[in-house]
């Protein structure tokens, strides 16, 4: 019988190439937030990907960036401290975009690592077939790479296929998860990170960066569970549009974040969510502890 294989697979690229889309293609199942807005992945996420006979546990890391402020900084400290656990890595791409200062800096910090990489080239729905030849070429060209996969994450193309080659990055290890286990996050992780997404698909440019969900409580109802929720943002302006006129914009992220959530969990979600003030919130070192940032 041969023995099992794992890993931790760092999943790397710059912010907005789809790295969180794909995190829950491979892994099956709707772990992480998604948005066409940069920064939308804050913290380490855990995708966990299941073989016969190998596991491999995904690390969503925030996209690399300079960073601006506390929160930024700590994104970026958590891409550090993660990659040097990982024992290989994807390196994620956008297909229709040409390569850029940020990728050639992921690139080379990989090839420091001196990890075995995937290349991802990602959202490939949009491209005619010369032009995924003319970014497999340029992809090619970026590091040294065991295989590269030229995907659509949002339509599902090609990611079978990079799910069946991930095993060649693991070596022989544990199960780290259970069978059906998809990540590691709390129920609370979990219900932030679907609120966030159901807000950042509504919220205006001016907001989503300065927009935050804590999760206050999570108890159960004669119909389900109850979760009650505080989105934190930094100014009463920006209240203002995240609860809308006459509440409307809360009703409709609540709306949607209540049957993401019931999705996932397979239950009735009663959801309370209320908007609060918490100015610099995301130079708040503690603020930022209490998120889990």
């Amino acid at each position: 019988m041969s023995a099992f294989r794992s890993g931790l697979v760092a999943l790397l690229g710059r912010p907005n190439v789809g790295k969180s889309t794909l995190a829950n293609a491979l892994a099956r199942s709707r772990v992480a937030a998604v948005s066409p807005r940069p920064q939308t992945t804050r913290r380490r996420i855990t995708a966990v990907v299941h073989g016969d006979g190998w596991q491999a546990v995904l690390l969503d890391l925030p996209g690399f960036q300079k960073p601006a402020d506390a929160l930024t900084a700590r994104m970026q400290a958590t891409v550090d401290r993660n990659l040097e656990d990982c024992d290989a890595a994807l390196l994620v791409l956008n297909a229709a975009e040409e390569i850029g200062g940020g990728d050639r800096f992921i690139a080379e910090r990989l090839r420091h690592a001196g990890l075995p990489v995937i290349v991802v080239l990602n959202k490939v729905d949009g491209l005619d077939r010369d032009a995924v030849a003319r970014a497999i070429v340029r992809a090619s060209e970026l590091v040294d790479f065991a295989a590269l996969h030229p995907v659509s994450a949002l339509r599902g193309d090609g990611v079978d296929a990079l799910r069946e080659d991930l095993p060649q990055l693991l070596g022989e290890g544990p199960r780290y998860f259970p069978e059906g286990a998809a990540s590691d996050q709390t129920e609370e992780e979990l219900a932030a990170e679907m609120i966030r997404e159901a807000a950042l698909a509504r919220l205006r440019q001016e907001v989503p960066h300065a927009l935050a969900v804590d999760v206050q409580e999570i108890e159960p109802a004669r119909e389900g569970v109850v979760v009650r929720a505080v989105l934190v943002v930094e100014t009463e302006s920006q209240k203002g549009i995240v609860v809308g006129r006459g509440g409307s914009m809360i009703r409709a992220i609540g709306g949607s974040a209540r049957e993401a959530i019931g999705h996932v969990w397979g239950t009735a979600v009663h959801l309370d969510l209320v908007v609060k003030v918490r100015r610099r919130w995301r130079e708040d070192e503690s603020m930022l502890e209490r998120l889990g940032l």
